[in-house]
């Protein structure tokens, strides 16, 4: 079967990005953006593509759920022994990328990965809804399974298991990273192809340089 996407194009005229109405710092920005991401139609304005690399240095990509901005970086949850889990541990920098298509938006974050606390981790895997806290204890996340049944069934153990309780224990290998950025990039489309890129780094003195970027 072939796809031909050749006719499909959109002229962006939503918004501008100038230097004028961008801070020197990239945080603001990005707030003021994720607010009005979240009052857009996007169902899901946390949502972020984080890509890692593996030993060979091929990458793989997968949407996460960002939970948190905070002075350190952008901080998502997930399964330790998965296999972003894997390669973190092992190429501790990542890419990030927001799409808020309804915004005609996009953010660009590159940085190291550390992993959070394991009190914050535990604090917030306990806070998720209990079918939550089934779920991450129920799934070997990127192992190889039988079938739907096999999680079915442990899923149906769990629930016995812990069915006069509302809260569960952490997983050992289940909690938080946070990305703290060493660049941030902010894309607003615009018309005829000719976007605005204005783009963060970090400098040694710790110290954000922002510079426009051709589209």
């Amino acid at each position: 079967m072939a796809i031909d996407a050749k006719d499909l194009r959109v002229d962006y005229q939503a918004d501008e990005l100038l230097e004028k109405d961008a801070p020197d710092q990239p945080f603001p920005l990005f707030d003021r953006w994720f607010e009005e991401a979240k009052d857009s139609d996007d169902p899901e304005p946390n949502a972020m593509i984080v890509a890692t690399v593996n030993a060979e240095g091929h990458p793989a990509a997968r949407t996460v759920l960002l939970k948190e901005v905070n002075e350190s970086g952008f901080v998502f949850y997930t399964n330790y022994d998965s296999r972003k889990g894997h390669e973190i541990d092992a190429h501790p920098h990542v890419a990030v990328v927001f799409n808020w298509l309804e915004l005609q938006r996009s953010v660009r974050i590159e940085g190291r990965v550390e992993k959070v606390d394991e009190q914050t981790s535990t604090e917030y895997f306990q806070s998720r809804p209990k079918k939550s806290q089934i779920g991450a204890w129920t799934s070997p996340q990127s192992d190889v399974i039988p079938d739907r049944d096999y999680l079915d069934r442990r899923k149906e153990d769990l629930e016995k298991k812990y069915q006069d309780s509302e809260v569960l224990p952490k997983p050992d290998n289940w909690g938080g990273y946070v990305v703290i950025p060493e660049m941030i990039e902010f894309w607003q489309g615009r018309s005829s192809r000719l976007h605005d890129r204005l783009v963060y780094r970090r400098e040694a003195n710790q110290n954000w340089k922002r510079e426009r970027l051709a589209p």
